[in-house]
């Protein structure tokens, strides 16, 4: 079978990554320019173009490849190529077809998704997931992130509008979430909620605390300190009860878990983990492995090139 290629983009606030990837999974060109997300949509897409120009020129250095298509992630939720809310960050860029704008100024096809779909199916066809059809993935930073593939392929709701994991509500009288919900996932488990917590308790206690962040408290949970640890605990029971509401449905064959919290490895996963399978039903969760994401910040880029692969078959 000829060997395929992409462009994969991953559009952030702060950062637009682009790749050119081999159907393989092998990475042939990577970069990475600002978004210019503050500015405006027509800076925002000056910038997407340059990318795909860097990599259509990296891609005519060699005559074998051939590009199949261009595959973005972004933020907010992506109706048949339309962008149509959830981009709080993006100057502009809720009714943007970001599809036709590429395709009409590049001829070639184009393939656009929300980028926490896009880095868990990049994870599960080419990182921690590969080999597996059913998967659950959650990003644990600044917010919630999330995506489910099922059956190999990604599952995204009527319209591209669902997976928004991060806002299954997990207390009902809890706190009012950035979404307009209230006691979300996200606000309670997020690496910012952490944080939060952390902040509160240490001032409760008439301690100092500027500039906490999440490295910071997970430092001093490995040092042994008492209310950071207290915090990380009560963070990763509400994560698992998430994480176990999500395998009582889905019953998936892995839960990854990337973002910069995940970064701690086994003393961050093993406590989520307990959590997780303490409170999902045991006959849901038997076949279930929870994990760390394996591609960091090229998750992105690999699940916008994967779409592209898929689509083009």
């Amino acid at each position: 079978m000829e060997q395929k290629y992409a462009i994969g983009l991953d559009l952030g606030g702060t950062t637009l990554k682009y790749a050119l990837i081999s159907q393989d999974g092998t990475i042939l060109n990577y970069g990475k320019i600002p978004s210019m997300a503050e500015v405006s949509a027509e800076a925002i897409i000056g910038q997407i173009m340059k990318a795909i120009s860097f990599m259509t020129e990296a891609a005519g250095q060699d005559r074998a490849v051939k590009i199949a298509g261009i595959g973005i992630g972004t933020p907010g939720i992506v109706d048949n190529g339309r962008i149509i809310g959830g981009t709080e960050n993006m100057t502009g860029w809720t009714g943007i077809d970001i599809v036709s704008i590429i395709e009409s100024r590049t001829g070639l096809r184009a393939f656009a998704a929300n980028d926490a779909n896009m880095m868990g199916f990049g994870e599960t066809l080419f990182g921690a997931g590969k080999g597996a059809s059913d998967v659950v993935f959650l990003t644990v930073g600044t917010g919630i992130g999330g995506a489910v593939v099922t059956g190999g392929k990604l599952f995204t709701g009527y319209g591209g509008r669902g997976t928004e994991l991060g806002h299954v509500p997990v207390l009902a009288d809890g706190e009012t979430c950035a979404c307009g919900s209230t006691g979300c996932l996200e606000h309670y488990a997020s690496a910012s909620a952490l944080v939060r917590m952390f902040t509160e308790e240490m001032r409760a206690q008439g301690l100092p605390c500027d500039g906490a962040d999440g490295k910071y408290i997970m430092d001093l949970c490995h040092a042994g300190d008492k209310v950071a640890l207290k915090c990380l605990d009560r963070h990763c029971d509400l994560l698992g009860h998430g994480i176990a509401g999500f395998i009582n449905i889905f019953s998936p064959q892995m839960v990854i878990i990337g973002g910069g919290l995940a970064d701690a490895g086994e003393f961050y996963l093993s406590r989520v983990r307990e959590k997780a399978f303490r409170y999902a039903m045991p006959e849901c969760a038997a076949g279930t492995e929870i994990k760390g994401a394996a591609l960091g910040n090229k998750a992105g880029c690999f699940g916008a090139a994967a779409m592209v692969f898929q689509g083009t078959e």
